[in-house]
């Protein structure tokens, strides 16, 4: 008996050591998770509060039923949140609720006849660009799909660039933007466009817009002052580098576009205007007063697809859609680094990245400038961003596959558009998401 116990108390010891040791291990393993944990959550966390979609009425509170809702690529709020504009892409529709209420107050179609040729003013084309199908004599006979959008002269207009003519199925052929009256929610003009437009962008004192060519690495630049739209006029023609042949052009115009110009911003000054190139990398320049293209920086977040400049115009944003990183930069640094680039492809001062997930599409700042959010498409997620702390502090699940992104003037709500894939499901999908953060 006593030998036995003198051979078990130190197994017992032993046992008794390495139980500490693993309820220690656990310990500092939960600590760890919790610490962990408390760096996602942080604040309190987002929320949706609501979905329009074409999925089929739910009968669930705050959940609405809007068959318009296909594909939807973007959304926006009016510069003083009254309204909620939704571009349904496939669905060829611009669809239009009032907020906060969420009542739908319109439909603008995207669909064109001979009886609507006064919109036109007798325009087809631009900058000399070639029709390779569609017929002679009714080229704007079509339907567009509505891409991205843009306000200018403090909401008054919306201008909604169309991916392609429904006739155009390579998208080689001018395409068109329409401009749309707000106030009315009706279309007020429709302008030709290069090849593939899918941004648009208007200087802080909405002199002029640009429209971005994901089609052939060109912009074009407009003269948009005053407030008639039948004046608004093209004042030059943007390249990057060179512009891309598209006559017999093959394969999925998405990937097939050159540099693949995307997002696009003015700077606070209004005096350049920088754009993503997303096929390649980089980030392009141009010198507003002259067309000069000032060069590219290549020290940027790989696979840019959105910029964002911060409301107090420091600090450029810049989402990386294979790269899944968020990028952020000193504006007058990256500004002064493309005058002095001389056309050429540079390093650039450069910035730093966070991951935020693969598939960055669409970046949206609150309006106080704290807190950046990320529709990310891989994973089907809404992603806040702690800008202070330059950490992600929450992660929101939402509808497959999420492309568009907007945050209301009061930053009460963040909108996310899903628009599925193809073979995979999801899309025809809205959400919409509070903040806890928010007061």
């Amino acid at each position: 008996m006593t030998s036995t116990k003198t051979r078990t108390a130190p197994v017992a010891a032993a046992l008794a050591a390495a139980l500490g040791a693993l309820l220690t291990a656990a310990s500092l393993v939960a600590l760890t998770a919790t610490s962990a944990a408390a760096d996602t959550v942080a604040q309190p966390g987002l929320k949706r509060t609501g979905r329009i979609q074409a999925l089929g009425a739910t009968g669930r509170a705050g959940d609405i039923y809007d068959a318009g809702v296909r594909s939807p690529k973007s959304a926006a709020f009016t510069p003083d949140g009254g309204k909620l504009y939704i571009n349904a892409l496939e669905g060829g529709e611009t669809l239009v609720y009032a907020y906060p209420s969420l009542k739908r107050v319109a439909v603008i179609r995207h669909q064109f006849g001979p009886g609507d040729a006064a919109l036109f003013q007798g325009e087809t084309t631009v900058f000399g660009y070639e029709y390779f199908n569609g017929r002679e004599g009714s080229r704007n006979v079509f339907g567009g799909k509505p891409v991205e959008m843009a306000f200018s002269h403090g909401g008054r207009y919306l201008w909604v660039p169309y991916y392609r003519r429904s006739y155009d199925p390579q998208a080689a052929s001018p395409s068109a933007l329409a401009i749309i009256d707000t106030r009315s929610d009706r279309i007020v003009r429709v302008m030709p466009t290069g090849p593939l437009p899918k941004y648009m962008a208007v200087s802080p004192d909405s002199t002029v817009a640009v429209v971005t060519h994901w089609g052939d690495n060109t912009l074009g630049a407009l003269d948009i002052r005053g407030d008639d739209p039948a004046k608004f006029r093209y004042i030059a023609h943007w390249t990057v580098e060179y512009r891309l042949p598209v006559e017999g052009i093959t394969g999925n115009r998405d990937s097939q576009c050159g540099f693949c110009l995307r997002g696009t911003v003015f700077t606070p000054d209004g005096r350049t205007v920088l754009v993503a190139r997303m096929g390649g990398g980089g980030l392009a320049g141009f010198e507003v007063a002259t067309g000069r293209y000032l060069g590219t920086l290549l020290d940027f977040v790989s696979n840019p697809r959105h910029l964002s400049v911060s409301p107090d115009g420091r600090t450029l944003y810049a989402s990386g859609n294979r790269s899944g990183a968020v990028g952020r930069y000193d504006l007058a640094s990256m500004v002064r680094a493309l005058y002095a680039a001389d056309g050429k492809r540079v390093d650039g001062p450069g910035g730093e990245t966070l991951a935020v997930g693969v598939g960055a599409r669409t970046i949206a700042l609150s309006p106080d400038g704290r807190t950046l959010y990320a529709a990310i498409n891989n994973e089907s997620r809404l992603v806040k961003v702690d800008l202070a702390r330059w950490q992600v502090v929450d992660r929101a699940a939402v509808d497959p596959f999420t492309v568009g992104l907007a945050v209301s003037p009061d930053g009460r709500t963040i909108v996310t558009t899903s628009q599925g894939r193809s073979g995979q499901g999801g899309g025809n999908s809205v959400g919409l998401y509070a903040d806890g953060a928010v007061d």
